[in-house]
């Protein structure tokens, strides 16, 4: 019995993480919180995290030596794909025991499906992405989506718990499509609040007594809630970057096609958040959208 068999706990898992941003590192604190053993790579050390007692892994080969699962907290596919294979690469450090891959990267669920296709049949994957932004991670409470067999994703959610709520939703690559149609409810919000923001403003109403009132009603969200001080104040300063919503939204874009929906507002969004890159403002927050908006309204004001 390997411990990936174990159907009871799964603290008998060596657990690793690669990838250590802003969502990475947050989440590799809570799962180091909860199990006191934790294996970490990343392109540079995390000293708090060494010092709170996770092991560094130089190379991705080490952490596949180190670990029974990994949980890859990497921008995209690419980024895994280029320390899969090689010396130093993860299926090295693997070799042909049972292993679990969690992809938490929101990536195209036939990207995800591809890959898995062509990884060896002792690797097993489940797709993870989660909702929920930094503060969610740093609150150990994010929405993780998951993809893959039952008893992949049973597992694969005890190993996550500690970093917020796991469900399964489907066979590979349902975790990803969970987390486009996510994004397309985000893309759509974000962009609604920054213009309602600027109208308000625009028209000599007060947005912070704005979103103090309407937050209690219909409008009112967690993004609100999350955003409402940047929207306001117009410091967006990133968290959430506005540029990989662009990427997002392409894999929702793909799913719709995939499947014959024909979304009306989805279109719109791509080219508002096309946009928004263009104008040099995707390493700014999601907020950003109200700072667009402005953009756009002096353009015209100017014309």
């Amino acid at each position: 019995m390997t411990p990936l068999d174990d159907e009871t706990t799964a603290s008998t898992v060596r657990l690793g993480v690669w990838g250590l941003g802003a969502m990475g590192e947050p989440m590799a604190q809570h799962l180091l919180a909860d199990r006191d053993d934790l294996v970490v790579h990343a392109r540079r050390e995390r000293p708090a995290l060494i010092e709170a007692g996770a092991r560094w892994a130089a190379t991705a080969r080490e952490l596949g030596a180190q670990a029974d699962a990994v949980l890859a907290m990497l921008p995209d596919l690419p980024q895994l794909e280029e320390h899969l294979d090689g010396p130093d690469g993860l299926l090295a450090g693997i070799a042909e025991r049972p292993f679990l891959l969690m992809i938490g990267s929101t990536s195209s669920p036939v990207g995800v499906r591809e890959l898995a296709d062509r990884l060896p049949e002792n690797i097993r994957v489940v797709d993870c992405p989660v909702s929920g932004g930094e503060d969610g991670a740093k609150a150990g409470s994010l929405s993780i989506m998951l993809g893959g067999s039952p008893a992949d994703t049973d597992l694969a959610a005890r190993l996550l718990a500690p970093c917020g709520t796991p469900v399964r939703l489907g066979p590979l690559g349902a975790g990803e499509v969970a987390k486009a149609c996510n994004q397309l409810v985000v893309a759509s919000t974000i962009l609604a609040l920054g213009e309602a923001t600027e109208l308000a403003a625009r028209s000599g109403v007060d947005p912070a007594a704005l979103w103090e009132l309407l937050g209690g009603g219909y409008a009112g969200s967690r993004l609100l809630e999350s955003r409402r001080e940047k929207l306001v104040s117009g410091d967006d300063s990133p968290s959430g970057v506005a540029e990989y919503m662009v990427k997002d939204l392409r894999f929702a874009a793909d799913i719709a096609a995939a499947t014959d929906t024909r979304p009306a507002l989805l279109p719109a969004l791509r080219k508002a958040f096309d946009e928004i890159v263009e104008r040099g403002l995707g390493g700014r927050d999601i907020a950003v959208t109200r700072r667009f908006t402005a953009q756009r309204s002096a353009t015209r004001d100017s014309a």
